[in-house]
């Protein structure tokens, strides 16, 4: 029998069970009035028979609550007034409990994996708040008695919570108010409606008992951080509200930040100003990248009507260009323009040595909050061999002059395959080996392709795909890297060996794990949704902190890192992740935001997609770049945008309307109806949403439509006038 198979027998028993309930009465005998009437006969029959009579009480209260039946409050009044106090309240409090348990693992079962499939992105947050402090939440919620319970079962079963957390704390959670009741029932000739048992002052104590949990949570807290910090000695006064130990992206959008504000700030780096982006990423790249394009464009000028074009060039001169470009934006992340900001920056190497101290250059500087946005360096694999190999990474290879005639780059993500095709086109004969079956292993099948045969086809590279790198063997900078490709030994000789296999946090060079700041398997530093770490004043962000590796996510880091350490502890605000773009600057070009196919398929998350081709784009075709699409997924009938794929010539810009169109709520229909310049590559985007109104026409409103318009050309008469 199929798992849907038992859903639908089990529901039928719950079905029939309850309708059984209701059609034969039986919420008569669950009424004050009857439990008045039958108390003494009830009672006598509990002293000659008392096995019996609380087994049958049992069997039947665990009934009523796991099919969430009306009738608790009577049930228990029942257990005191039969069982009195001591042996009501145990047989009641063990009868909810299971009940109640056996209500959520029914309901787990029936619903919990449908809703968590629907609602994924929705209830992810939830989820993890579950996780955390799900125990607490449930307390409360069962100690206030106005909340039915009925209700906390199924929702509870929604959730990641697990079925041995719920039944302890459901198990101490109802005592309070089963206790209530059950004594009560004790005085039953007093009590004349379920109501006089709670008064509006017991209700309030109750209230009251609700929020310990909280605040024991709380109180938990603050002696965990006390016991952490008590090795230290806390400054009575600060030199700073804030320090910053690394000025990256995120380091300097934090000082300014806290400088904004007219708060006390210094930013400490101990190399240069503008961290991996500036001086060893994002610029230098881009600028290398450009380079090659108009490379490129020269050897592909046939397709613009141009018969010859020559490109003449020295390596050389295109590094020492790359390195100008560096120079001319280095002014905008310079000591001189943030100092005249109002931050101080102090050049050394920063070490965290408490929770509010950061030594730098032998001296001692105090801050209420530190930010730590060390930044990342690249992967080193322990390959044998590569010891012995002179090999660049993308921080090193800026110091190149002459160019590679034989280049190996180790990995296919963005920074592989960007670095790939720039030197390609520079002239480099390079082979890219990545040991997945695909480059850009986080895009859809369709983006990586293209970008395989723009590589392949019209750049000449020798892509190397499903490739374990063994060996080098060599020494210097020239060499042999030997793979193994389906069981076979595969050989690819350079004379400079690139590696691009990404990069790890750097947490290893401001002290923290000295310090005992959690650090996660990954190599980044633990932190809650606020981006603190178990230090709450110490807090991370940027490449250190993950979950993302991207220059403008450190800076949308920095904002919530530098509002919550100077506001702490009176008031924060958790990170945002809900829509995250990013581009990888081949060509074409590679831009994602929210979720991939390949994603929905994973989560199980039943979209809708549409694709549009950037071949039937005017603006593309007079470019001669027609070539990509545009892909967007939606929720089955809504236009509601969950994520967008765009590959093609500027998919890096043109990807930035459907940021902020997810960002806001704005679905496709708005996209459609918001006009755009012809000609343009944006019109992409708009034609895109055309396809996906297209496929989703409200087919029998057009037929009623069709039959109006007919109605209003007029029908010819019998003669054939009209």
């Amino acid at each position: 029998m199929s798992t849907n198979q038992i859903r639908l027998v089990l529901v039928a028993i719950l079905a029939a069970a309850i309708a059984a309930f209701f059609a034969f009465d039986l919420q008569q005998y669950l009424s004050l009035a009857e439990l008045k009437q039958q108390r003494d006969a009830l009672a006598a029959l509990a002293e000659s028979r008392p096995i019996l009579m609380i087994g049958g009480y049992f069997v039947a209260y665990v009934l009523m609550a796991a099919l969430s039946l009306p009738g608790a409050a009577i049930m228990t009044l029942a257990g005191g007034a039969v069982f009195g106090l001591t042996t009501g309240t145990i047989a009641v409090s063990f009868a909810s409990s299971i009940g109640a348990t056996l209500a959520f693992l029914a309901a787990r079962f029936l619903f919990h994996d449908s809703v968590q499939r629907r609602f994924k992105d929705r209830l992810k947050g939830l989820n993890e708040g579950v996780k955390r402090d799900g125990a607490f939440y449930l307390l409360s919620l069962r100690l206030v008695p106005i909340f039915p319970f009925f209700v906390i079962n199924l929702v509870a079963a929604l959730t990641p919570l697990r079925t041995w957390t719920f039944y302890w704390v459901s198990q101490i959670g109802m005592l309070p108010a089963t206790i209530v009741y059950v004594n009560a029932g004790t005085q039953l000739g007093q009590v004349s409606s379920p109501g006089d048992i709670l008064s509006p002052s017991l209700i309030g104590a109750f209230a009251l008992l609700a929020a310990l949990p909280i605040l024991m949570r709380w109180g938990l807290g603050w002696l965990q951080s006390r016991r952490i910090r008590a090795r230290f000695d806390r400054p009575k006064r600060f030199d700073y509200n804030l320090l910053v130990v690394g000025a990256g992206s995120a380091g300097l959008v934090t000082s300014y930040i806290a400088a904004a504000i007219k708060a006390k700030v210094a930013l400490i780096e101990r190399d240069e100003m503008g961290g991996e982006c500036l001086n060893t990423g994002c610029v230098p790249s881009k600028a290398l990248l450009r380079s090659a394009h108009l490379i490129a464009a020269a050897r592909d000028s046939k397709k613009l009507g141009i018969r010859k074009m020559e490109a003449e060039f020295d390596f050389a001169d295109v590094m020492q260009r790359v390195h100008k470009v560096i120079a001319d934006i280095a002014p905008h992340d310079s000591v001189e323009r943030y100092e005249q900001l109002g931050v101080e920056c102090i050049a050394g190497t920063a070490k965290v040595v408490s929770p509010w101290e950061v030594e730098v250059n032998g001296q001692r500087l105090s801050a209420r909050s530190i930010v730590v946005a060390t930044g990342s360096k690249p992967v080193v694999p322990g390959i044998p061999g590569l010891d012995k190999i002179d090999y660049r990474t993308s921080d090193n290879l800026w110091s190149l002059t002459t160019l590679p005639k034989k280049l190996v780059v180790l990995g296919g993500g963005p920074i592989g395959c960007e670095l790939t095709q720039a030197f390609s086109r520079l002239g480099s004969s390079v082979t890219v080996v990545e040991m997945a079956p695909q480059l850009l292993g986080r895009e859809d099948e369709d983006a990586s392709s293209a970008v395989l045969q723009s590589l392949r086809d019209r750049d000449g590279v020798n892509v190397a795909l499903s490739t374990k790198a063994v060996r080098f063997e060599g020494s210097g900078s020239e060499g042999t890297l030997v793979g193994e490709h389906d069981g076979q030994e595969v050989r690819y000789d350079f004379d400079c060996l690139l590696l691009a296999l990404g990069r790890r946090a750097n947490t290893g060079t401001a002290g923290l794990e000295e310090l005992g700041v959690e650090i996660n398997k990954n190599g980044t530093v633990s932190a809650d949704p606020f981006l603190r770490t178990n230090y709450p004043s110490i807090s991370v962000c940027g490449d250190v902190a993950g979950p993302y590796q991207f220059t403008h996510v450190a800076a949308h880091q920095a904002w919530f890192a530098a509002v919550n350490s100077l506001l702490r502890p009176f008031w924060s605000f958790r990170a945002d992740y809900s829509v995250i773009p990013w581009c990888t600057f081949t060509d074409p070009e590679v831009a994602r935001v929210g979720l991939s196919e390949r994603e929905a398929r994973e989560q199980e998350i039943e979209v809708e997609v549409t694709r549009y081709g950037i071949d039937d784009l005017d603006r593309a075709i007079t470019d001669s770049e027609a070539h990509g699409f545009v892909k967007v997924l939606t929720p089955p009938g809504s236009d509601k945008i969950l994520g967008a794929t765009i590959v093609g010539a500027h998919a890096g810009e043109l990807i930035a309307e459907f940021v902020l169109a997810m960002k806001h709520g704005l679905g496709l229909n708005k996209l459609l109806g918001t006009i755009h310049i012809y000609p343009t590559m944006m019109e992409a985007n708009k034609y895109a949403a055309g396809q996906w109104k297209r496929a989703n026409a409200p087919e029998k409103l057009l037929q009623i439509v069709s039959r109006f318009f007919a109605w209003r050309r007029g029908r010819p008469s019998a003669d054939g006038n009209r």
